[in-house]
Order: C-alpha cells, then sequence, then structure tokens
C-alpha cells in the first residue's frame, strides 16, 4: 500500500509527490492524460517547446519560491511584455504610456494621460456600477475599455460586459510610465527546455500511470494508499452532488508555419470582438528561438460542459456559494486533501499553486 495516491500530474500533484518522497512517503500517481505535467505541459515541434495548453510564465517576487524552481531547472530571462490588436491597430499591454500615446495622438506626458482618462470616466461615470461594463469605464474611461477590453472580456467569458458583475474587473492596472513589462514580481522567466523538465525532475522516485483516469477505477485506486491527494475537479470527486460547478474551457489551433517570425512577438491579444480568437501565441519568442519554422497557437475561450477541459473557475458569487458547500464536505473527509485550480476551486498562478503545494505537505507532515 502507497503512503499517498496523487490524482494528476500537474504542478500541484508533481510538487506534492516531490516533497513526500524527500519525507520518505511513497507516492502513486495517476494521470488521465498520456503526458506528465497537467496544462504547463511543454511538447518539442521542429525544435521549438510548445505550451501545448497555452501560455505560462513563470513569475513571482517569492525569493524562496524562485530559489525552489530554479533547483530543478534554470530558468531563462524572458519578460513578458503582449500587444493587443484592435483591428488595424497595435497597443501595448499592460495599459501605460506607450499604450496612451498611441491611443491619442495629443497625449505625451504622464499628467496628459491621467488627465485625458479622468475626463472620460467623468463623462460617462457611475455612482453604482452594476455590471463589468460601467466599472471599466469608471476606471479608465471610453476609448481603452471599447478598443482593449471590452471584445477580448466578452469573448473569454462568452458574455456581454453589460452581463457580467461588476467585481470581476475591480481594478485595472494603469502604469503613467513607458514600461511594457506585464508583471510588476521580481523573478520572470521561462525554464529552458520546457517545464516538462520540471515536473520529470520532481516525480522521479514516484510509481507513475499515464492514461489512467481516477473515475474509471476510483474505489481500488482509493484502497491503494492510505491518504489521497486529488487536483481534479472537486464537484466531480462527489458526484456532482451538489450540482456542476462552472468554468471556462479553452479550445487551441496549432500549426507549424514555414517561416521564421509569425507576429515578432510570443503573445498578441485579439480585442476586438469579431476575431473569434483571444490571442495567437508564438511559442518559439518564449526562449528566444531562432529555428527555421515557427510554431503558433490560436486560443478560442468557450463554455464548459461535462467532457470538456475545465480550465478556468467562474468565481462569480452563484459558484462561489456552491464551492463553498463542497469545501464544507471536504473538510469532513480527513483521507483526501483538495490542491490546485480545479481541487480549490480558484485561480492560481504557478508560485501560487507551489506556494500551496508546499505548506499542504508541511502541514501534512506535522500531523
Amino acid at each position: 500500500m502507497y503512503d499517498y495516491l496523487i490524482v494528476g500530474s500537474g504542478l500541484f500533484g508533481a510538487t506534492c509527490a516531490y516533497e513526500l518522497q524527500k519525507a520518505g512517503r511513497t507516492c502513486l500517481v495517476v494521470e488521465k492524460r498520456g503526458h506528465v505535467g497537467g496544462n504547463i505541459y511543454t511538447e518539442t515541434i521542429e525544435g521549438i517547446n510548445v505550451h501545448k495548453y497555452g501560455a505560462h510564465i513563470f513569475h513571482t517576487s517569492d525569493k524562496q519560491i524562485w530559489d525552489y524552481v530554479n533547483g530543478f531547472c534554470e530558468f531563462n530571462n524572458f519578460i513578458n511584455s503582449p500587444v493587443a490588436r484592435y483591428k488595424n491597430e497595435c497597443y501595448n499591454l499592460p495599459f501605460n504610456m506607450n499604450t496612451f500615446t498611441k491611443l491619442w495622438s495629443d497625449v505625451f506626458t504622464p499628467a496628459e494621460a491621467a488627465a485625458r482618462i479622468e475626463e472620460e470616466r467623468k463623462n460617462r461615470y457611475t455612482e453604482n456600477p452594476k455590471n463589468l461594463e460601467e466599472q471599466a469605464i469608471n476606471l479608465v474611461g471610453e476609448t481603452v475599455y471599447e478598443k482593449l477590453i471590452k471584445g477580448y472580456t466578452e469573448k473569454q467569458w462568452g458574455r456581454k460586459c453589460t452581463d457580467l458583475p461588476s467585481f470581476i474587473i475591480n481594478r485595472i492596472p494603469v502604469r503613467y510610465t513607458f514600461d511594457n513589462n506585464y508583471f510588476n514580481d521580481r523573478y520572470q522567466g521561462i525554464p529552458v527546455g520546457g517545464y516538462t523538465r520540471i515536473i520529470e525532475k520532481m516525480l522521479e522516485g514516484a510509481e507513475v500511470r499515464l492514461n489512467t483516469d481516477f473515475f474509471d477505477n476510483a474505489e481500488e485506486l482509493s484502497n491503494s494508499a492510505k491518504k489521497i491527494i486529488f487536483t481534479g475537479p472537486i464537484d466531480r470527486y462527489y458526484g456532482y452532488c451538489y450540482g456542476a460547478l462552472q468554468y471556462r474551457s479553452v479550445k487551441f489551433e496549432t500549426e507549424v508555419l514555414d517561416t521564421p517570425d509569425f507576429q515578432g512577438n510570443a503573445v498578441i491579444n485579439y480585442t476586438a470582438a469579431d476575431v473569434p480568437f483571444t490571442r495567437i501565441i508564438e511559442h518559439k519568442h518564449f526562449e528566444f528561438g531562432k529555428q527555421p519554422k515557427t510554431v503558433v497557437s490560436r486560443e478560442y475561450s468557450v463554455e464548459w460542459k461535462r467532457g470538456d477541459e475545465p480550465y478556468y473557475p467562474v468565481n462569480d458569487e452563484k459558484n462561489n456559494a456552491l464551492y463553498q458547500k463542497y469545501k464544507e464536505r471536504a473538510l469532513q473527509d480527513k483521507n483526501v486533501i483538495f490542491g490546485g485550480r480545479l481541487g480549490q476551486y480558484k485561480y492560481y498562478d504557478m508560485h501560487a499553486v507551489i506556494k500551496n503545494a508546499l505548506q499542504t505537505v508541511e502541514d501534512e507532515l506535522r500531523n
């Protein structure tokens, strides 16, 4: 019998497996896909490490976490500087002076940009915003909202901004400097050779069974270990007994192009509503590739239904209330630990997943 059955070989499960084995515990890891790594899996195509399930850029201000991941793999100095394309115009993200000086031909200084945004805010200010559109205009005015927020957000959520709650966009980062670095974190980069290398090192020594869906043989697998660490959807684990939580899913169209450079940047968001995809990823730019060909992925945000891969929890009031029911039930279940984005129904950046997994194992070994 194993000490732990770990369901899912993504970042949370792999970190737990590594730390538990380091403490002398035995682990069986089951993974429904044919590879380890969950959504941070990278596969090599034409010599390029392709982020198969969407772009993943590691960033953190926590030196302890940064040192921890660098213990598994060297990271490069990639800086995330996405571009937004609206019709035939391109703008830098996050919203900064490069963005504003292109949006408005008579704006050149931080004071002028701030004054223009304040003028637009006042023109359409809503005292008690009832939806995302009103809240966004309250924060950044009409021009930024119409060109760079509205279409992208509606594609991302599959709903009109006037039908989305205002709290989804409680704050919007605005910089009055010429700085295109998307993240404010001290440390940032991409693992040289891809994320899969990190997961493989974390899982060394554990028994890993690929193409193994926990739910196809739940009873036998559960009885094979003293305790379960479950990183899949918590509502599915409990048979949707309180109802299904909502997620957004993502579909990808990936192709190899016979050109050394397709778009000149790793990430370009398409913010116009009439473009069906949300963004195009050109994977070689994450590692400054010079390969003769390139690989691009178009991302489409879609409504999740059972059988689809869940990507993003829909953390509105209704779903959060439903999750609390599952969480309360889980607290009574002493033989199962739920972790990760799906197990805890919460959007996590990668550094936060690792930190949460480390704390989970520390608490577990203390008990």
